[in-house]
């Protein structure tokens, strides 16, 4: 594993850091065990499904079996027959409890699509929920749910996206265009100039199939409402704690602090469980009726039906080269399948599509069009990197221009990429990149793999009718940026009687480490040691407000607001220390939990039990002016509209013309996250993410047939990758602090953008001998030979 570091010193860390630096080796920057793995590994995690409330009551929900049609009467009487069902709710007995549903990120006047939590009067796609049945346990609910009868008017769907602009048919009637928003840079027209003057100009439309998330655990939730006290507990897997208490707050019309969220374990997110859905809807608004507590909890069918799809769209991205091969301009013609109910709206970030589309390249001009469009399926989610298809454009777009003007794709790049030396600038959209390093990615990653090695290699197989290939992406990450939903973050440090460290922040954890990167941060802001902090995240009622794991923006945003209050009691402890030792607040050092003057004997000084002792229960001895206690909150607000990450994915693969098989053969990512609070936790994050991206490119379809059926509602036919597929994934670090704290940037977004575009300019490179073009994935089996088979009789070499 390569690492590079730049000219970085210690005083462009926070000054905690800085001290815990100049006493010891620091806890941030190792491999240090994660400490939720104690509880995982050994089944005795807390997941929703594990909550168990006195008399709690299941959901199951009717969900219907067409993706469009009125409804025209619904008949529970059957259901409610049966001993140990407590209610059927249809949409007249749940919708009107709403009084308002907006999500914090979007904003209370954002123009969104109406979420009803039943479907009323119409349903929109195969699995929206038309009815939920509360029983005793979930096996009566769901014998219950068989027994409603729906009286259905089928309506012809608006299944195809990509055609739904030009129908005469809607998904919403008040959007008779079937269109959600649409968002643009300057107009094309205006750069018609510049293609037609350019000695070279290549377009590629690459489509891009539904897929999603899929986290090992599904969706679920309890809520229990307290009458007496008109309060609401709510038990969620969930990415935003604090997002599930406003929204169920303004979903009632109660007190925010009145509601209190819960979020222990959670199996996953991916962005998907950023936002309550409708379901969610349903369960708070029922339990507020319920003598009991409710649950519900998806079962793997529901999930792929009903949770939400994500990179379903299309684009015609266009480039205009001089003769050498330098890029002129870019366009990029983008539209998006929205579903029926996208969550959020996908408007206001689908703008990150065309904002990012320059990527990490000198593009001079160049502009995008954006259109979301609805369609009768299930709605839109965020998906880890949202915004992935700018990159999934671009890239392939590179290679088939390289081929075109009779270059090698990486040749292509570095007449191209930006590299460090060149920042700040910004691309032709305005958005400003600096402390990023596109180019030093590239070339270490094309080192790892011996780039012109590999080339003769390919060569020598060719001539054995052996078809390998290469393919890369270089991307630039938006991460911690200062939009409003993300630009805080706070945290409460309290340092008990005993000496031991409690650290409070909002959480989110959906496996990606929080616990553990939050204990080596606040050790080593404190001057603590590490074995004796511990954090609680995840319960409204005990926590800091912040917005969740989403945007990659945890590492950043939690070590600004750990920073920002362990300051405070580190100038406690210092003084409370120097007080006792009679010695000048400056003479005193304090680490790992002890406080001592500099250059003093060992038996002089302080443990942090002993310092703590004073602070709670010798106040009277306290210097002037210190507190007693030692606790503090602090909160953090970014500066930065964005703290850019970059990183480039290399992929060789083989690919076998006659039964359409990828294996892939060597993987490998240079990624710059900045400094690394842990390089195990880093490096599990770009796995994950690097396999998420390799299912997208060759296995993962949410596919419908032409009704509107999904037809992978099962593992048998929604396909994951596997050990078996995923190759060894080696990692190289190239280290460019940002300038947020610590110089750290984020990490979780990027392996699932870089990795389906290099898979996808391998299997093109692989192909290149038989002049097919790729336009459409997932890249199948049955799709690759169909696409030999075409080139071979010379028809259309896309697919």
């Amino acid at each position: 594993m390569a690492r590079t570091d730049d000219e970085t010193t210690s005083a462009d860390l926070p000054p905690a850091v800085r001290s815990a630096r100049a006493g010891e080796t620091p806890y941030t920057g190792t491999r240090t065990l994660r400490v939720e793995d104690s509880r995982l590994l050994t089944g005795t995690g807390t997941f929703v499904d594990d909550v168990v409330r006195p008399g709690m009551l299941h959901a199951c929900f009717v969900r219907s079996p067409m993706a469009r049609a009125r409804i025209v009467g619904i008949d529970v009487s059957e259901a409610l027959e049966l001993d140990g069902v407590h209610a059927v709710f249809v949409a007249r007995d749940i919708n009107p409890g709403v009084r308002e549903q907006w999500y914090t990120l979007n904003g209370q006047d954002d123009p969104d699509t109406p979420r009803p939590p039943l479907a009323e009067d119409e349903v929109r796609f195969v699995g929206d929920p038309v009815a939920m049945v509360v029983a005793t346990d979930r096996y009566l609910a769901e014998d219950a749910a068989e027994s409603v009868v729906v009286d259905y008017d089928p309506l012809p769907p608006v299944v195809d996206y990509a055609t739904a602009l030009d129908s005469t048919e809607s998904v919403h009637a008040d959007r008779p265009d079937n269109l959600v928003g649409r968002l643009g840079g300057r107009p094309m027209a205006d750069l018609e100039p510049v293609f037609e003057a350019a000695p070279h100009v290549v377009s590629q439309t690459v489509y891009q199939q539904s897929h999603g998330p899929v986290p090992m655990e599904t969706r679920g939730i309890v809520a229990e409402w307290a009458a007496a006290g008109k309060e609401m507990t709510i038990w969620a897997a969930t990415q935003s704690p604090h997002e599930v208490r406003s929204f169920c707050a303004r979903l009632l019309g109660v007190a925010e602090h009145r509601v209190r969220v819960v979020m222990r374990d959670t199996g996953g997110g991916f962005g998907q469980k950023v936002l309550p859905q409708r379901e969610d809807m349903c369960v708070m608004l029922a339990a507020a009726r319920l003598p009991a507590a409710v649950k519900w909890i998806e079962d793997r069918q529901e999930h792929l039906l009903a949770a939400g799809q994500a990179r379903h769209e299309h684009g015609e991205a266009r480039m205009a080269f001089d003769e050498d091969g330098r890029i002129l301009a870019a366009t990029l013609d983008h539209v998006q399948d929205a579903g029926a109910y996208p969550t959020p709206s996908p408007v206001q970030s689908g703008i990150a599509v065309g904002m990012l589309f320059p990527g990490p390249y000198r593009i001079p001009q160049g502009t995008f069009s954006s259109r979301f469009v609805f369609s009768n399926t299930s709605g839109r989610v965020a998906y880890r990197g949202p915004w992935q298809y700018e990159s999934m454009a671009r890239e392939v777009l590179l290679d088939t221009a390289a081929r075109r003007l009779g270059l090698d794709p990486v040749e292509l790049r570095r007449r191209n990429m930006l590299s460090r030396d060149e920042l700040p600038t910004a691309n032709f959209n305005g958005m400003p990149y600096d402390h990023i390093s596109p180019r030093e990615t590239f070339e270490q990653a094309l080192e790892m793999l011996d780039y012109e090695a590999f080339r003769r290699e390919q060569e020598r197989a060719r001539e054995q009718g052996r078809y390998l290939g290469v393919g890369t992406c270089t991307y630039v990450e938006p991460t911690a940026g200062a939009t409003p939903f993300h630009a805080t973050e706070g945290a409460t440090i309290r340092i008990e009687p005993s000496g031991k460290v409690n650290v409070y922040v909002a959480g989110g954890s959906c496996g990606n480490s929080l616990e553990t990167t939050v204990v080596q941060l606040t050790a080593d802001a404190l001057g603590a040691a590490i074995e004796d902090v511990s954090t609680i995240q995840g319960d409204t009622a005990v926590t800091p407000f912040g917005s969740g794991t989403g945007g990659s923006r945890s590492g950043s945003m939690t070590a600004g607001a750990i920073a920002e209050t362990a300051g405070v009691l580190r100038e406690r402890i210092h003084a409370i220390a120097a007080h006792r030792l009679q010695v000048p607040v400056d003479d005193i050092e304090f680490v790992r939990g002890r406080a001592s003057v500099k250059g003093g004997g060992a038996e002089a000084g302080l443990t942090l039990a002993e310092i703590a002792d004073i602070a709670y229960f010798q106040v009277h001895t306290l210097p002037p002016g210190v507190p007693a206690g030692l606790e503090a909150s602090g909160r953090y607000h970014t500066p930065h509209l964005m703290i850019w990450a970059n990183a480039t994915h290399l992929c060789t693969c083989e690919v076998d013309v006659v039964t359409g098989e990828v294996k892939l053969l060597r993987y490998i990512v240079s990624e710059d996250c900045g400094p690394m609070i842990n390089p195990s936790v880093v490096e599990g994050q770009i796995f994950g993410g690097t396999v998420q991206g390799i299912g997208g490119a060759l296995y993962e379809h949410l596919a419908h047939d032409e009704d509107g059926n999904p037809v992978a509602t099962t593992f048998m036919d929604y396909l994951l990758p596997t050990a078996t597929e995923v190759p060894v994934i080696e990692v190289g670090h190239i280290e460019t602090p940002s300038p947020g704290p610590g110089g750290y940037k984020g990490v979780g977004e990027g392996g699932a953008i870089g990795s389906a575009p290099a898979v996808v300019n391998a299997v093109a490179d692989a192909l290149a001998p038989f002049g097919a073009r790729i336009s459409r994935l997932p890249l199948a089996p049955s799709e690759i030979v169909e696409l030999v088979e075409e080139a071979r009789t010379g028809q259309a070499v896309t697919t």
